[in-house]
């Protein structure tokens, strides 16, 4: 409903995400002056002084004269995964988003947004999003995934490149192949390699590993394309799942999930024809595809399609 709440702004999202974006954050991770942070990355001396003035009233900088450095808390949270409120830069998404939010006007004139960042650090800021997000969750979904399957179930991970479903999945006994675009699989193959995951580069629009598979994987994958682009990948994993093997979506359902609406304006600004599906689309992509016994869970927060490959 509506609500005068929708006036607060994030004040403090905007202003340390775009310390971020400048490296101010990075370079206050040495001690240093507002006149040395100012020169160093090439800022406005008056700009730069404002923000980290407000950065160390929020508690993210330490002042001691002259000198200013991060705060020990901000090291914690942004750069220490063993501190009890590490976040890494799970927050660079949200702040991304925002960003790509305020140009909604120009969307509604021409159906699109005609330029991105294309920073590359914005793959980095996905992927630390999606792994926040999912940690509390991907446990208890893999547990319910592979009740009553057999140890060495073999699982395709299509676009599972943050790999904490992955984890999940291979901690409970399942040999695990994680397909995602080449750029992710970069930033994350040491680690898939430490959890005992294989990783391949490729685009699953063009094509998915061979397989065989028991389970296909769709973890919020399906929401950034549209019809075309999802019947085609339902028909892909029907060709590499084993016959009674199964497809599970994770994603957010029209029409029975209170968000799904709001979250498919987020595929709008974000992507080229991106969107939620009704769970009657859905039953009609897997069964064109060869999939049966469709039924929708929620688990752990999160809707899950499941269907059996026929």
């Amino acid at each position: 409903m509506p609500d005068d709440k929708i006036m607060a702004l994030p004040q403090e999202l905007l202003i340390l995400g775009a310390a971020v974006k400048t490296g101010i954050v990075e370079a206050l991770l040495k001690s240093t002056t507002y006149t040395s942070l100012s020169e160093e990355l090439n800022l406005n001396p008056r700009a730069v002084w404002v923000v980290v003035e407000a950065l160390a009233d929020l508690g993210y900088v330490n002042r001691q004269e002259e000198r200013i450095t991060l705060s020990e808390e901000a090291r914690k949270m942004i750069y220490d995964p063993t501190a009890p409120n590490y976040l890494g830069f799970a927050f660079m998404h949200r702040y991304n988003m925002i960003r790509s939010w305020v140009h909604l006007p120009e969307i509604l004139a021409i159906g699109h947004l005609e330029s991105r960042d294309q920073d590359p650090e914005n793959t980095r800021y996905f992927m630390e999003g999606m792994r926040h997000g999912a940690e509390k969750s991907a446990p208890v979904v893999a547990d319910f995934l592979l009740t009553d399957t057999i140890n060495g179930v073999r699982v395709l991970d299509i676009g599972g490149g943050p790999l904490i479903y992955g984890r999940a999945f291979t901690t409970r006994g399942a040999k695990v192949t994680v397909l995602d675009l080449p750029q992710v699989v970069e930033l994350m193959q040491e680690e898939a390699e430490m959890a005992g995951i294989t990783m391949i580069p490729g685009d699953f629009n063009k094509g998915l590993p061979p397989g065989p598979f028991d389970l296909a994987y769709l973890g919020n994958v399906c929401h950034i394309f549209g019809e075309t682009e999802n019947r085609n990948l339902f028909t892909k994993v029907s060709q590499v799942v084993v016959p009674g093997g199964r497809i599970a979506i994770v994603d957010m359902v029209r029409g029975t999930n209170p968000f799904a609406a709001v979250f498919g304006v987020n595929m709008l600004v974000n992507t080229t024809n991106g969107g939620t599906w009704t769970l009657a689309q859905y039953t009609e992509w897997l069964s064109e595809a060869g999939f049966q016994d469709v039924k929708l869970n929620e688990v752990a927060g999160r809707q899950i399609i499941t269907a059996v490959h026929t």
